[in-house]
């Protein structure tokens, strides 16, 4: 179908607005879920893959290469660009309970100090450093004379932006990195949420002197009441809550009934907020740390929430916030550069010196400043409004995007390095369709660990005989019926796990067994053949899924039964 045909049943009885709408959200959705998962594989975040996806949909490529196309699938008027936004709203909205319901209030209060410390320094260098370069060279970050807006509200907006995190990205890519649990993530999440509010008041602040004259009376209303919903959340609220649940476990159909309730009480909870003039998502965050602190709320539930939002609201979130934005008809080098490098150095070296101050080791101090650096969506929301009442132009706006964008990019990685932390290896992600042989041939150990040699060699471009030789026997066999035979080689860089079937079974040693898997490891990762046995045995002790494991036809069908068991992750 052509556009011409398009614009013919649009002008007659034509396609229904709903029609471009689900179609619309169709496309985001799948866009940001495979590209998720192509960042995922290459060991990046998966809102990396899922802001790209925005980003290639959006005026920036996809307008550029076919505008009409991009035009009619995403218009900027009408009734869809109001449900988007809506769906927007909510996904953060719901994301933001799902990061409160995994805070652990007891490890926050541990580690208080470091949380104090990091959040108050990574607000204060940054807004120190943004104010200065705003008053000093206010045309190397965008400043543009614009009516009623003078400098000195102009760099107090430069100092708050430059100040300010992404709670969302960060309690993302932390659960992209398995950290959010920990006490390095808690101190991070922690602080992030004082950079939060702080930001936002202050913003709120800003808005006022826009709008208004008169704003202290304002100012200090907004303060006094986001402090005090907070108290009242985390106190009284949280006591009502765990007093509520039980009756709402017994009354109601499991898991809705305590679903529809937290997201209920979610929602109300970010009204509130909305209404006191801090962000709504602060409300939502509350309410799932008010819930989260419940003993009487199950893991079940906590997963089943969480599932249903990362896999569907979050993806379309972060792609809803890259296909807003047109950088590339506005981009200033220089304005870009500015912004990026003094957002950079303020808030990695402020986050780093509070960290240092409370005892943090140096390396963890800097995984904490790269963790508190990203930007994302927060730096987004905070741009547009700032654009949307006239206080910043378009180059500044482009600016703040590509610094959310870049910050939030290098967030992931940077914690990996600074730590110097590798994921753990997993049998599953070091297989490879040409390491599955459906069907030994081989009856012995010598022939099985030749032939799944030969499948390793063409996998990782080696020789087949020196392969082959890096494997001893006898064979370990960790549950019954599944056999491992381990060898290292300094001829890979990379772990590579091939698996070999025959329901017959095969004779290795005194054993029959039907399943083996050869594991090759390189000599530079001593603990990866522990890790992929350890992964393995746990995996494989479920008799169920040994039995579904010879069933397979193919690769792709093994993955799909390992991925469905968790094995894959």
């Amino acid at each position: 179908m052509t556009l011409s045909h398009i614009a013919l049943l649009e002008a007659g009885a034509g396609v229904h607005e709903v029609t471009r709408l689900l179609l619309a959200i169709g496309v985001l959705l799948l866009a940001a879920r495979a590209l998720g998962e192509l960042a995922r594989y290459f060991g990046h975040p998966t809102v990396l893959g899922e802001l790209s996806a925005g980003i290639l949909l959006g005026p920036a490529l996809f307008g550029r290469v076919a505008p009409e196309w991009s035009a009619w699938l995403f218009p900027s008027t009408g009734s869809s660009v109001v449900v988007l936004d809506g769906i927007r709203t909510l996904s953060v909205t719901l994301f933001l309970l799902v990061a409160g319901l995994e805070v652990d209030l007891s490890r926050i209060s541990r580690r208080g100090k470091a949380a104090l410390f990091v959040g108050l320094f990574g607000i204060a260098v940054p807004f120190a450093i943004g104010w200065i370069t705003a008053k000093t060279a206010p045309e190397w970050v965008g400043y543009e004379e614009r009516a009623g807006h003078g400098l000195g509200v102009f760099a107090l907006f430069i100092a708050t932006a430059l100040s300010i995190s992404a709670l969302p990205v960060i309690a993302k890519t932390l659960m992209d990195l398995q950290l959010y649990k920990s006490d390095f993530g808690m101190i991070v999440i922690a602080s992030a949420i004082l950079n939060d509010l702080a930001g936002w008041i202050v913003f709120a602040v800003i808005l006022g002197m826009i709008q208004s004259t008169d704003v202290a009376p304002n100012v200090w209303g907004i303060a006094l009441l986001a402090v005090g919903f907070a108290v009242l959340m985390l106190t009284v609220g949280r006591w009502l809550l765990h007093r509520t649940l039980p009756w709402v476990q017994a009354h109601t159909a499991w898991p809705g009934g305590v679903i529809v309730f937290a997201i209920s009480f979610a929602l109300m909870s970010a009204s509130v907020t909305d209404w006191i003039g801090i962000h709504a998502i602060f409300g939502a965050f509350l309410a799932g740390v008010a819930l989260g602190d419940s003993a009487h709320l199950r893991e079940r539930t906590r997963s089943t929430v969480a599932e249903f939002v990362s896999s569907f609201f979050a993806p379309l979130f972060f792609a809803l916030v890259g296909l807003r934005i047109d950088f590339v008809t506005h981009f200033d080098p220089v304005v870009v550069s500015t912004v990026l490098v003094i957002a950079c150095i303020g808030k990695i070296v402020g986050c780093g010196v509070g960290a240092r101050l409370s005892g943090i080791a140096p390396r963890e101090s800097i995984a904490i400043g790269f963790a508190m650096n990203a930007r994302g969506s927060m730096e987004i929301i905070l741009g547009l409004t700032a654009f949307q009442n006239g206080l910043i132009g378009e180059r500044l706006l482009v600016a703040l995007v590509i610094m959310a964008l870049v910050t939030s990019i290098m967030s992931g990685p940077a914690i990996q390095r600074a730590l110097a932390r590798r994921r753990p290896a997993r049998f599953a992600r070091s297989m490879k369709s040409t390491t599955f042989v459906r069907a030994l041939s081989a009856r012995d150990t010598k022939g099985v660990v030749r032939e799944l040699s030969a499948a390793i060699a063409v996998a990782s471009r080696s020789d087949a005989a020196r392969v082959e030789s890096s494997f001893t026997e006898p064979a370990l066999q960790p549950v019954a019926g599944v056999a491992a035979v381990c060898g290292k080689s300094d001829a890979i860089e990379w772990p590579v796990v091939a698996l070999g079937m025959n329901r017959a079974g095969v004779s290795l040693g005194e054993a029959q067994c039907a399943l083996v898997f050869l594991v090759l490891t390189p000599l530079s990762q001593p603990e990866a053949e522990a890790e992929i046995l350890a992964d393995l045995e746990n995996t494989l002790r479920d008799e169920s899924l040994r039995r579904k494991l010879l069933s397979v036809e193919s690769y792709t069908e093994l993955l799909a039964l390992l991925r469905a068991d968790g094995a894959a992750r």
